[in-house]
């Protein structure tokens, strides 16, 4: 039954197009005419004109017989020469064209090819990036941990590989690919790859990926980094200054590894390290295979935030193994990667851990529901004509979640276990569409069962905005010592400091401070802070509610470390949210703008973009 089965999904995907490149709004390539299959990018590494300069050569494959020009996504790249590998083993210099700037996807790079182009040739493209690469940032020494040395990372997703490498940057298309990078002898580089070779003396290191990828999961850094093994296969590089602190927050790494093969199968990119990056890194980790690229906001010194580590070794299965074709199917990797985040949770910490983050993540769906159009509530969103970006809200990951919890509920722990492992096997290395993942739904798990699940049930969660009535959703029974301390305080019946806090994990403290009215008395601020000296608390998420609360009733107190705190920290999560707070006051305002030009320097690109149309709504 299940080869029959496997066919009946096989035909259908067939007839759909697995996930069909041609859909991929956010590229100029058609992948449908050529699609490259290899890449190797030779590149140095100038801190002093703050640009990557080289080449990469790209191996492609024609897919059919016409013979088009052949068109990449580039964004802010200075092209200086194309040339094409010819048979004789020469570079024959080949005629360009670059289109006119979009603002969400840059310019088209098109090609004129040989007449007589095989199916498979290689091109040659010779290039610099520009200060301004929305995909990469360069720090200064004053804006590292250690303060001697410059540093460089990058940050693809969505579509900002092409303001470093010019590509298909579409995750339709999937690729190996090899690296040689030069940096100043002091720094070392890194890849989302295996490094095989490392001359640090010379400041020359190569990488290999085998594995074939999507262009947003292409990743280098370069800076003062050492490493320090935490098991068999995983490792953490950091600045010298931080990596024991990175080294003893993360020593369930290895664990988490382990465990995670159990349950959804094998880990098939040879080793999973971590490199914790300066606090402007824009977001709380990427899943860069091999690599994953991690905030230095979640080293808390108790363990207490790993789920994020959690997070992102999920990705090896959903996301980097089995991918979204195009950004209108995220859920596809974060939805998944959410609800198998909570499975490593409870096998490592228990259901108690689960059951908190789970609740916490429903609110935090919750207010995105209250600020998100109809049309951005769905799982599947149109984004034709949009920024990719739009689509990180809390729907592609809570949501898609929820409707996975509802399927565990219906078909039971062991049938969706089967089938989770089942389609990570199938569509191994591949990029899908929502349609995919329906086809094969329906034909391996909809097919046989009697939970009474449809499709049309599917396709409800998938495309209506909200979520169904049948969503199980997460209870805040576990938060029920907390609520009642909560309510005591409100009621003026329990003074803070004879709340009994002792025990209370993060994630306590997190649904207290998230659940406390909007507006407070100066009193109730002052007592808190006085019992429990929230504005000092060197939890940057716990600081992140309090400072939310000290905005919406103007404690003043507390704006010294407010100011420190946007002045310091560049990840999107926690400062847009305080933006957005202090935007609320003509007073607020006035303090954001002052505090956001004089953060800017230290912001990525995509934070910089994402808070100056929050703290300029009408333009500058």
């Amino acid at each position: 039954m299940r080869v029959q089965r496997y066919w009946q999904a096989l035909i259908v995907c067939l007839i759909i197009g697995a996930g069909s490149a041609s859909a991929d709004v956010h590229s100029f390539a058609d992948p449908d005419a050529y699609r490259q299959q290899h890449l190797h990018l030779d590149v140095d590494v100038d801190f002093d004109a703050s640009m990557l300069s080289g080449y990469v050569d790209i191996e492609f494959e024609r897919q059919g017989r016409s013979r088009p020009p052949l068109v990449l996504d580039t964004r802010d790249l200075i092209i200086r020469s194309v040339a094409y590998y010819t048979k004789k083993g020469a570079w024959q210099r080949l005629p360009y064209q670059l289109s006119k700037a979009d603002a969400n996807l840059g310019r088209a790079l098109s090609i004129d090819l040989p007449g007589r182009a095989p199916r498979r040739f290689k091109v040659r493209i010779d290039y610099e990036t520009q200060p301004e690469a929305s995909g990469l940032q360069w720090l200064t020494p004053p804006q590292t941990a250690g303060g001697k040395h410059p540093f460089l990372f990058s940050q693809s997703q969505a579509i900002h590989a092409r303001s470093w490498v010019p590509l298909q940057d579409t995750p339709a298309v999937r690729f190996t690919f090899t690296a040689t990078v030069r940096t100043p002898p002091a720094l070392r580089a890194v890849m989302g790859a295996s490094t095989t070779a490392a001359d640090r003396e010379a400041g020359r290191y190569a990488f290999e990926m085998p594995q074939p990828i999507p262009s947003y999961l292409m990743a280098i850094a370069a800076g003062e980094l050492d490493f320090q093994a935490i098991g068999e296969r995983t490792g953490v590089y950091a600045e010298p200054s931080v990596l024991e602190a990175a080294a003893f927050e993360f020593a369930d790494t290895e664990r988490m590894l382990e465990v995670s093969e159990s349950l959804f199968g094998a880990y098939r990119w040879g080793r999973y390290d971590l490199l914790i990056l300066p606090p402007s890194f824009p977001f709380g980790g990427m899943e860069n295979p091999r690599l994953s690229f991690i905030t230095p906001t979640v080293l808390a010194g108790d363990r207490s935030l790993v789920a994020l580590i959690a997070h992102e070794l999920a990705h090896s299965w959903s996301g980097n193994l089995v991918t979204n074709s195009s950004w209108r199917d995220l859920w596809l990797n974060e939805g998944f990667t959410v609800f198998l985040e909570a499975r490593i949770m409870e096998a490592l910490y228990g259901e108690d851990r689960r059951r908190m983050e789970e609740r916490l993540g429903y609110e935090g769906l919750l207010g995105d529901f209250a600020s998100l159009a109809p049309a951005m509530q769905r799982l599947a969103v149109d984004l034709t004509g949009k920024n990719p970006d739009l689509v990180f809200s809390q729907v592609p990951y809570e949501k898609g979640r929820l409707m996975l919890v509802w399927l565990d509920n219906a078909f039971g722990r062991e049938t969706l276990n089967d089938f989770l492992q089942e389609y990570f096997d199938h569509f191994a290395f591949k990029s899908i569409a929502t349609e995919d993942f329906l086809a094969y739904a329906d034909a391996n798990l909809l097919a046989d069962n009697t939970a009474g699940v449809s499709r049309a049930d599917l396709e409800r969660w998938i495309f209506e905005p909200g979520l169904p009535d049948v969503a199980v959703l997460p209870s805040a029974d576990i938060f029920a010592r907390i609520d009642s301390a909560r309510e005591r305080f409100l009621a003026d019946s329990l003074a803070p400091s004879a709340i009994d806090t002792e025990a209370w994990s993060t994630q306590d403290w997190l649904y207290f401070l998230n659940n406390l009215p909007d507006a407070l008395s100066s009193e109730q601020l002052a007592a808190l802070d006085d019992a429990f000296d929230l504005t000092s608390a060197g939890n940057n998420e716990i600081a992140h509610s309090w400072l939310l609360i000290a905005i919406r009733n103007d404690y003043q107190p507390a704006w010294p470390r407010l100011e420190d705190y946007l002045l310091s920290i560049g990840r999107n999560k926690l400062v847009k949210p305080l933006y957005q707070a202090l935007m609320a006051t003509e007073r607020g305002g006035e303090f954001a703008r002052d505090v956001f030009e004089r953060a800017r320097p230290g912001y990525h690109p995509l934070t910089i973009t994402v808070n100056e149309q929050i703290v300029y709504p009408e333009g500058r």
